[in-house]
Parts: structure tokens; C-alpha cells; sequence
């Protein structure tokens, strides 16, 4: 089966005073059932993105469907032949999406949300004004056909553009959007707390409207980056055609791999020079691992990673039972 592992983006602003103690039970019932990827945890709620089995990504939505606070968590589902992320993560943070902006509560203050199916319509009236909300290195890979660019290296640099370059007098009616929904929910509720009335975002973000629009109609240009292994997915959802530097991050083509200032797990074009010399050592070292990796035959991130994981378990368990039986 060439789809057999899920994807699941998710999140939900919700109080969670008790997020700190939240952490270890979610991480265990996600390395029980063998789940990989990073969740953020803050008292604001609940960000990340899950994969594994269809099975254990199902069990880990209904272990957190019973958690209080955390029913009917929106998601956003892909489907793919390798598990996009090489470990199980569950962090805490001021803000599952930081912004950096004191008092800004998407629960109390948001804009409109917007179907897929509706998008089209609302962005084709030209009175309104269609702002990209993600940082600059995702909106060169693909987005809406005359969405506005910020340019930003950060969501944090959000509010001071919005600050230069927007204006509830002029813009009437704003249309916003990211990947999943999360950051325009909250650049949207940013933005009512700033007087603008008619903020529109999409509901779902871009990857809920590539699911759903079919291709003939799509106003979609290029590919959707994603904060996983995959670097980027196409209209279908899948893998697309980007790879990506693993010093800063950035998406990078397959010609740019051949640039002179390309090492791979080092620099590409992008960051080459700018990097420190103990970033450098960093790099190097977790390259060399990742060479290991693949020399021990754990290259693929998929079936391998469930692989690794079961082995390692099994032979911490056959050591400790070994110890045992030389005590006694």
C-alpha cells in the first residue's frame, strides 16, 4: 500500500492551565501507540503535527478527544508512503504559534471563517484585500494568484507590517490564510483587536482547500510548504518537488542542490557564510549521524523509523532482563 501512513495537522486555541502536566501523558500515549512528530503545548492550547498508521494516529485523536479542553481539535489529513518525521516530540511554549503581542485571545476576537468551497469568491472580489500570513521562504514556493507578500522571516514580524501597512480606513475587507489555519486565525483576531471589522480568513487554512477544490478550479499557484520531512505537497497532497537545506531550513530545487555553495547538511546558497563556526560543527556532526543512519540501512523515515524504534526498545529490554539475570 503505497499511502499507508497519515499525516494529521491539528490545533486549537482553548485554556489549558494545566498544559505543563499535560506533557508527559501526551507524549506516552503518543510513543505507546508509536505516533512521530512535535506537539506544542501553552496555556493558549494545542499545535502540531502528528503521523503514523491510520490505527495510531485514530487512537491518539481519541486519547486527546478525552482530554477536557481538547474535543473536536481541528485537523487537516495527508496520506503518504513514509512517516515525514524521525522523532516523537511534545513541547511547552508561551504560544502554540508565537506572535509575541500581549492580550491577543482568538477565543474572545476572530475573523469570519471562510469555507474552501467560498474562497474563490471571496478572494475574486476585488475589494478585498488577500494577505498572505506566513514568512517569505513559504510564499515563494506557492500561493494565492494576487496575495499580498509581507515578507516576513518570522510570524513575530507580522504585527509591526501589518502595523506599516495596513489601515482599517482603507482596507475594508481583508482575506487571510497560512497552511493550517492557526496563524491567520490568530493575525485575524491581531486585527479586529486593531479596529479593522470585515477580516475574513480561510477555514482550514491552504491545506484543508487543496483537499478539498478540485484541481480545474483551484486559484492555487505552485506547492504548499509543510514543516515536516516533505518540505512541500502539491495540489494532490503529495510529496512535492522541493528539498531542503538542513543548516537553515529553507526549501531548496534540485538546481539549486547544484550550486557552488551547496553542502549537503552544511549550507546551500541561502545561508552559505552566514553561518557561525559552532553552527558549523553542529551541522557537521548531525550529518555524520544521519550517514550512520543510513549505513546501519535506517534511511527510509517511514517503515524504518517504526523499525528503529520497536529494535531499540527491544534490545533496552533484553539488556535490562541480561542485568537481571547476572544479579541473581
Amino acid at each position: 500500500m503505497s499511502d499507508q501512513y497519515v499525516s494529521c495537522a491539528l490545533y486549537k486555541f482553548v485554556a489549558l492551565p494545566n498544559y505543563v502536566a499535560l506533557r508527559a501523558p501526551l507524549l506516552k500515549a503518543m510513543t505507546d501507540n508509536q505516533v512521530f512528530g512535535t506537539l506544542l503545548l501553552a496555556t493558549e492550547g494545542i499545535n502540531g503535527t502528528i503521523s503514523g498508521t491510520r490505527e495510531s494516529v485514530d487512537t491518539l485523536l481519541d486519547w486527546l478527544q478525552q482530554q477536557p479542553g481538547l474535543e473536536n481539535i481541528d485537523c487537516k489529513e495527508s496520506f503518504h508512503s513514509e512517516i515525514p518525521f524521525y522523532r516523537t516530540k511534545v513541547k511547552l511554549k508561551k504560544e502554540i504559534v508565537t506572535m509575541g503581542v500581549e492580550g491577543i485571545d482568538p477565543k474572545r476576537s476572530a475573523g469570519t471563517y471562510v469555507k474552501p468551497a467560498d474562497w474563490n469568491a471571496l478572494i475574486a472580489d476585488p475589494d478585498v484585500l488577500v494577505v498572505d500570513t506566513r514568512n517569505d521562504y513559504e510564499v515563494e514556493i506557492g500561493s494565492f494568484a494576487n496575495a499580498v507578500n509581507p515578507k516576513t522571516k518570522t510570524f513575530r514580524e507580522f504585527p509591526a507590517w501589518a502595523e506599516q501597512n495596513l489601515d482599517p480606513k482603507k482596507n475594508k475587507k481583508i482575506a487571510m490564510f497560512c497552511t493550517g489555519g492557526i496563524r491567520c486565525e490568530k493575525s485575524t483576531a491581531y486585527m479586529k483587536e486593531r479596529g479593522f471589522d470585515q477580516v475574513y480568513h480561510l477555514q482550514g487554512g491552504i491545506l484543508k482547500y487543496l483537499e478539498e477544490v478540485p484541481k480545474e478550479q483551484t486559484l492555487w499557484d505552485g506547492e504548499c510548504f509543510v514543516f515536516d520531512n516533505r518540505v512541500a505537497v502539491d495540489h494532490d497532497l503529495k510529496r512535492g518537488s522541493y528539498d531542503q537545506c538542513h543548516a537553515c531550513r529553507m526549501p531548496i530545487t534540485e538546481q539549486e542542490m547544484n550550486h557552488i555553495h551547496y553542502q549537503e547538511g552544511l549550507s546551500c546558497h541561502h545561508c552559505f557564510g552566514s553561518i557561525d563556526e559552532e553552527q558549523q560543527q553542529r551541522f557537521a556532526e548531525r550529518q555524520k549521524q544521519v550517514k550512520l543512519a543510513k549505513a546501519r540501512g535506517e534511511e527510509h523515515i517511514g517503515n524504518a523509523a517504526l523499525e528503529a524504534t520497536a529494535r531499540r526498545r527491544a534490545e533496552k529490554s533484553a539488556e535490562k532482563k541480561a542485568s537481571r539475570d547476572r544479579q541473581s
